[in-house]
């Protein structure tokens, strides 16, 4: 019964347009009455205590520094180094959509805002070079969704509150499949280019490569501080990103010099809003956490899966399929919300890794960006390329089946993710 109210009162309170933040008090209150314990108190208490961590700080200072990345030059210039790589090669502005969406995903770890800053620069050369839009659109789609999978990532630093988990065990453990993630789609575009037809290929130049390394050098050096920093123990996550911010602010601004004071007011304002939305989300999300566990809802899911439990791989599975089938519907960063306390306590229970059970949770609920009806990072590419949603969801399905069966290869063999991650730990 416990879990129908659950269920019933948040896919009510959605089905009636709500947000989903409220949509999860209105869930929280819902279980509160049930349970015959409904008090305002709490539910403010467990907002404000949702929201004062010290790892959730982490959230604005990386949003801000995706921000500065945009506006002092450095998100177009790894552009431009990428295009000087692999420019010259047939498909090569697909090639060079991966790298710098792997690259830009290693500074900011914000799914939406990568997306949109590739998306702007690469779609417009993609379409005059020829090719075809709806493809290179899924493309920049699916590369987009590295970004909450390799560090750093901001879904790991939400996941990592709500589990309790490390965060930098997990931001080094979602090193290996992200970079995976960006063979995979280079594979496929690779199958997918050679139907690309009257597509503009220029030679390659050692002197335009050499310029763009020169002129780029001050952006790629940015992820290794931030990964290297947390690996040798210099600084925690959210100092790394407050470290972000302040690298791009002074590359963007004394370096570059394309990074204009009178902006600054503009990009933090919008970097608060978005960081605002995110957290009011993990503040109502909490709520709910704290009343299915006082629901013992964890339990009844544990008891539902008992037959998986004592094999992990199938557990793996079944878990993975579940959160597919949730993630059409829901969004990334509530679907971490409102499973992660639920789903935890079968992992414990199974022996599973947490950490490999968290990059394998953040990457599944990645993937569910690209899948309709959602589909985030879908609707950001078809507004920034100007074409509808029907043809991106079109162009991105080779990328997404790739992405999927990837997934799936590390539920087959866990030790993919967990033998580098302790290597790097």
């Amino acid at each position: 019964m416990t879990i129908l109210v659950f269920i019933s009162s948040l896919l009510g309170a959605m089905a009636f347009g709500m947000p989903i933040a409220f949509a999860l008090l209105v869930c929280g209150v819902a279980l509160m009455v049930h349970l015959g314990s409904f008090d305002t108190q709490i539910l403010a208490q467990n907002m404000l205590e949702g929201v004062n961590n010290y790892p959730l700080m982490a959230v604005p200072f990386f949003m801000l520094a995706g921000e500065l990345m945009n506006a002092g030059g450095l998100s177009s210039r790894i552009v431009k180094v990428a295009d000087a790589m692999v420019g010259h090669v047939r498909g090569g502005l697909g090639y060079v959509a991966i790298i710098a969406a792997t690259v830009v995903a290693s500074i900011s770890g914000s799914a939406v805002a990568d997306t949109a800053a590739v998306a702007a620069l690469l779609i417009p050369m993609m379409r005059n070079a020829g090719y075809n839009v709806p493809r290179a659109a899924g493309l920049i789609a699916a590369g987009g969704i590295i970004a909450p999978v390799i560090p750093p990532s901001i879904a790991i630093v939400v996941f990592g509150v709500v589990a309790q988990v490390s965060i930098t065990k997990l931001f080094l453990a979602g090193l290996f499949p992200g970079i995976m993630m960006a063979l995979t789609l280079t594979a496929t575009w690779w199958l997918c280019a050679k139907k690309e037809k009257n597509v503009a290929v220029r030679h390659f130049s050692g002197r335009e490569l050499g310029r763009a390394l020169l002129d780029g050098l001050w952006a790629l050096v940015l992820p290794i501080v931030i990964i290297g920093g947390m690996k040798f123990g210099v600084f925690t996550p959210t100092e790394a990103a407050v470290v972000a911010v302040v690298y791009a602010f002074i590359v963007g601004k004394f370096v570059y010099g394309e990074l204009k004071i009178a902006r600054m007011p503009e990009l933090v304002l919008s970097a608060a809003k978005t960081s605002s939305t995110v957290l009011f989300l993990v503040a109502c999300a909490l709520v709910s956490a704290w009343l299915i566990t006082i629901a013992n809802i964890p339990a009844q899911v544990t008891e539902l899966l008992e037959p998986f439990i004592d094999n992990k791989v199938l557990l793996m599975f079944v878990i993975m399929v579940l959160v597919i089938i949730v993630g059409t519907a829901l969004d990334l960063m509530p679907t971490v919300l409102i499973m992660t306390p639920i789903l935890m306590p079968v992992i414990t229970k199974a022996g599973i890794d947490p950490v490999y059970f968290g990059v394998m949770f953040i990457m599944n609920n990645a993937i569910g960006l690209l899948t309709p009806p959602v589909g985030t990072v879908l609707n950001v590419v078809a507004g920034t390329a100007r074409v509808s949603l029907d043809s991106v969801i079109s162009g991105v399905w080779p990328f997404l089946l790739s992405l999927t069966a990837l997934m799936f290869l590390f539920v087959l063999f866990p030790q993919l993710i967990l033998v580098p991650a302790s290597w790097l730990r």
